[in-house]
């Protein structure tokens, strides 16, 4: 039984819409049967998709190894007669560990093609068809070894390449805060890698926390290496608070960057998410909460009328507001970190800069809310998937 291959972004969708998968996952595994061969890698990676929203990432990983070792590549067609055949090099990993093409691409007359590398699975002995490539790998202390052989490898790729590995490895969050610290109109918090036993000397007060960071004070934000949407994250607001979080997390190096405080006069916190494509910045989205840590979707963006109209506006007016303001800070970021497509989460600090808390080649941009709640995001958001078009068919000329 064939399922077809689904992929990332239309299973993602689904389950955004609360469509419960279960029935398609016990389908694809009926298909896979007891002795999986090539012909049901698909289902097998899609099945690892699944497993992945579903919270069950172990097993996932694993499903994911038993697709990849059959076969490593995979191809999502276009709509129509393909215009562009895009190839993207990606890694093993979970769903944050490449750059998320497939919801840029959904839909369109972009062919797209996925080839998974690592150690266990090098290049194919002929590389697939493709107009222009794209380094998909995300930035993570396990892609590094790829990035670095894929940076050798683009000074001889034989067609247009896309988001240059040796670029990609400047955006862990202490190299970019590095970079960005001194840009025109950016305030972005440094964040140093602290060991384990050094967080806990500063847990017990043996050090001051200026000792490892820059003479700063609490409260300060830490966060495991690696570690995206608020998973494991706290503001520590003195050195008991980090004991505590020391006593629930495993890991061996940590983050330490200070706090700011970047509540608007209305006391709610503003985040941005912005996307920089060759250089041109578009509205992705904006979420309102009364807590510092936001996502979109802890946010109440869906239970609000008053959070959607703001974001309605924040994106109407994104052109002659947001872009103009932060256009010197936005620029020196594009030219400081180089990638054609990059995205940012980010807000307003209280002296007017524009206050960068990550950058990232690998963070998600959809239209998958729903229309009847969000009817201004589609327009937007195919604002930034025509921006990409553009910029791959410039590549390719």
């Amino acid at each position: 039984m064939n399922t077809g291959f689904h992929g990332l972004a239309a299973l993602m969708t689904m389950a955004f819409r609360g469509i419960d998968l279960t029935p398609l996952g016990n389908q694809l595994i009926a298909s896979v049967g007891s002795y999986p061969d090539v012909s049901n890698a698909e289902a097998l990676l899609d099945l690892s998709i699944i497993l992945h929203l579903k919270g069950s990432h172990d097993i996932a990983l694993s499903v994911q190894q038993q697709a990849l070792q059959l076969k490593q590549i995979y191809t999502l067609p276009a709509r129509e007669q393909p215009a562009i055949r895009l190839l993207a090099l990606m890694i093993p990993g979970d769903l944050s560990a490449n750059t998320p093409l497939e919801f840029l691409v959904q839909d369109s007359d972009i062919e797209l093609t996925l080839l998974y590398l690592s150690p266990e699975l090098p290049f194919p002995p002929t590389l697939p068809d493709h107009d222009v490539a794209f380094v998909a790998v995300g930035e993570a202390d396990r892609s590094l070894p790829l990035l670095r052989a894929l940076s050798d490898l683009a000074r001889v790729w034989p067609r247009p390449l896309l988001n240059s590995p040796e670029r990609i490895l400047r955006l862990s969050r202490n190299e970019s805060s590095d970079l960005l610290s001194d840009a025109p109109g950016v305030t972005m918090p440094k964040a140093v890698r602290v060991k384990r036993g050094d967080l806990e000397r500063i847990a017990c007060a043996e050090w001051p926390v200026g000792t490892v960071l820059d003479q700063a004070e609490f409260p300060v934000i830490v966060r495991p290496i690696d570690s995206h949407a608020g998973k494991g994250l706290i503001k520590a607001e003195a050195p008991r608070d980090i004991l505590a979080y020391l006593s629930s997390q495993p890991e061996p190096e940590f983050y330490l960057s200070p706090f700011v405080d970047y509540r608007s006069a209305d006391g709610l916190f503003r985040k941005y998410r912005v996307v920089l494509i060759d250089g041109c910045p578009y509205a992705s989205h904006m979420a309102l909460s009364d807590h510092w840590m936001i996502h979109y979707l802890n946010g109440g963006m869906t239970e609000s009328d008053m959070k959607r109209r703001e974001e309605a506006r924040f994106m109407a007016d994104f052109d002659q507001g947001f872009a103009v303001r932060h256009q010197h800070a936005l620029r020196s970021i594009h030219e400081r970190l180089g990638l054609e497509y990059l995205v940012m989460d980010c807000a307003e600090a209280k002296d007017g800069k524009l206050l960068v808390f990550e950058v990232d080649s690998s963070a998600v941009v959809h239209a998958m809310d729903p229309v009847d709640l969000f009817p201004y995001k589609q327009p937007q958001m195919h604002k930034v998937f025509t921006a990409f078009r553009a910029l791959l068919a410039q590549a390719m000329r």
